[in-house]
This record gives structure tokens, sequence and C-alpha cells, in this order.
């Protein structure tokens, strides 16, 4: 569907992924609802997008739920929704805080489920819309030392999954879009910064990028980079073979 003059809410939209997202929808003619915790970031966002903020925080199950309530009642409801928001944890599974697995499950999986249900009712209504969720490899490949970050991010991948074989026939577009290591403050913010050499981080325009193509061409699902493709196939088609080379090439990232 063409985004120019369609309400587009961005989910993380305060910096990386979410504001180069925010930038690219403005810039393709969309009006924003820019979501994040850090007001002053979102503000300086607001003033490149003409985007309006709205400060809360996705941990906090009531501001997801109060921020749902905005959206399904804001008059038609948004067009697009960008579930981009997210955090990382990173350490071995023994040593899993179970406050870090909460905070995991509750920004990563729970609101963007919660904000899909608020909107969705108004997206099949009116028989357009488009839901993106932003997933992550890690989702499909497992990385070692990421294991409960890869498995929520797994559960929403699958859920928007699931959300498409319901509602795709319907006129409502959903998008899974799988990108790799990206060059943003998501490292540092873990608490342990990417260091290494392979992959290269690529730059979160190039996510964003996805993110717009796919909602104008309906895509189903989008992994960037590209070649990312390859050991999806690989462990799909020879798991053992897979994991044979991940053991050589990969580890914690």
């Amino acid at each position: 569907m063409r985004v120019a003059g369609t309400l587009a809410v961005v989910t993380g939209a305060s910096s990386g992924i979410g504001r180069a997202v925010a930038v690219r929808l403005a810039g393709a003619g969309c009006r924003l609802i820019l979501v994040g915790r850090d007001e002053a970031r979102l503000a300086e966002v607001a003033r490149d997008t003409g985007g309006e903020v709205v400060v809360a925080d996705l941990a906090d199950s009531i501001a997801v739920a109060e921020l749902a309530e905005r959206l399904a009642r804001d008059g038609a409801g948004p067009d697009v929704l960008v579930n981009n928001a997210g955090i990382g944890s990173i350490g071995p599974v023994a040593a899993q805080d179970g406050a870090d697995l909460d905070r995991l499950l509750a920004v990563n999986l729970r609101a963007p489920v919660t904000l899909t249900r608020s909107v969705l009712p108004g997206m099949l209504e009116r028989g357009r819309g488009h839901l993106v969720f932003v997933s992550s490899i890690a989702a499909i490949l497992g990385v070692a030392g990421e294991s409960s970050y890869a498995a929520v991010k797994a559960g929403l991948h699958v859920f928007a999954a699931s959300v498409h074989a319901e509602v795709g026939s319907a006129g409502v577009g959903v998008s899974t879009i799988v990108p790799g290591v990206v060059d943003t403050e998501f490292f540092v913010r873990r608490g342990s910064p990417y260091t290494r050499r392979f992959p290269r981080p690529i730059r979160a325009d190039r996510v964003a990028d996805a993110v717009l193509r796919a909602v104008e061409r309906d895509r189903a699902e989008v992994i960037v980079p590209a070649w990312l493709r390859v050991p999806v196939m690989v462990r799909s088609m020879a798991p053992n073979t897979y994991r044979r080379l991940a053991a050589r090439w990969g580890g914690t990232s």
C-alpha cells in the first residue's frame, strides 16, 4: 500500500532503527506518531519529521494499556503500526536474571502484541492497513549468549506469521523485518558493545528502507542484509552442518 497521506505509529522512535524508520516514512509522506521513553530525543525526531510525540515506557504494562487505548480511539486509528521498540540481553542462559527476562518479554513481545490487538480491529473494519514487526536474525538462527533475547524475538516472529495467516486476505498487510547486526546504541544499552569482526554492522537506514519497501510492496518477510538468507537456508536444509559452522564462526556477539 502507498504510505503517502497515511498515519503511522513507530515505537522505539527516539533512536536507531526507529528513528531511521520515522525519517524514511516522513519522507514518503506519512504523518507520524512517535513512541518512546526519551522525551528530549523524541522531540528532536519530531522536529525532523513533523511527528507527534507520545512518551511511554513499553516495559510498563499500564503505560502500554493506555497507549493501546489511545490508538484504538484516535479517530480511525493508524494505517501503519511499526512495532520496533526492543531491548537486548546478553550472558549465559544459566545466569539469566528473572527480572531481565520479564523486561525482555514485556518490551519485545507483550507490548507489540497488545498494540497490534488495539489497532487491528480498525484496520479490518477499513479493509486496509499494515503491521510491521522488527524481529532479528537471532530469532531464526539463535546466537550463543543471547538465548533469552533470541527466544523472545522468535515468539514475536511467529506471532507476526500467525497474524499474517489470519488477516492477510482481509486487506491488512503484515511484514516481518529481520535485521542482522545494525550500527545502533542497542549493544551498548544491553551492556556489551559489539566487538566481532564478522558480520559487520549495517546502517539503520538500510533497515528503514526495508520497512518502507515491505509496506509498499506488501512483503511478508524481509531479511536485511540479503546475504543472511544463506545461513538461514543452510540451517533449514542442513541443521547439523549449520551447527558445526556456527560453532566455528559464531559464538557470542
